[in-house]
């Protein structure tokens, strides 16, 4: 093996072991989930002695702030393991583990498309919180609102669309 042989041997080896530098992101990903989870459980406290005081419209409201809250953490969860799985390692699961079904089938074109509807989901969701309490938001904002919010829609629509006509 010559010299230049070793060195780019070397250098590929490098370059792939590299990927490892993510595990630790990806772990820390683990700490967002928990500060999800405390924020969750911090606006359950406050809502739960309120329950019979609260309007309808405020009840489907924060409702919809827990839906917020349990996609997003869906979303993490998803962008851990897929993320892990496709850019460094296979998860090691024994057999006896309960394992999620999706594991392993997300390449990087489905994660992105996954990211892509869920962020049009909780903007859906934060679209109707906005709609449901319309008179505290100005119209200038509101139409700022529907824009970001179609911009998101049309880009995952663009996005799968290009998914679609690079697999074929």
């Amino acid at each position: 093996m010559s010299l230049q042989q070793k060195m780019e041997h070397t250098m590929e080896r490098l370059m792939y072991a590299s990927r490892w530098i993510l595990a630790p992101i990806y772990v820390g990903m683990s700490l967002t989930l928990l500060a999800l989870f405390v924020k969750f459980f911090q606006e359950l406290y406050h809502f739960l002695p309120h329950i019979l005081e609260i309007s309808e419209t405020n009840l489907v409201l924060t409702l919809l702030t827990f839906i917020d809250l349990t996609l997003v953490g869906s979303l993490i969860i998803m962008v851990m393991f897929s993320g892990y799985e496709n850019f460094v390692s296979r998860l090691d699961i024994d057999e006896a583990t309960e394992k999620l079904d999706w594991l392993g089938t997300h390449d990087y074109g489905a994660l992105k498309m996954k990211v892509a509807s869920s962020i049009v989901a909780i903007s859906s969701i934060h679209l109707l919180k906005i709609f449901m309490n319309i008179e505290a938001t100005a119209n200038e904002k509101l139409l700022w609102y529907v824009l970001i919010h179609l911009t998101l829609v049309i880009s995952a629509l663009l996005m799968g669309y290009l998914d679609k006509i690079t697999k074929h």
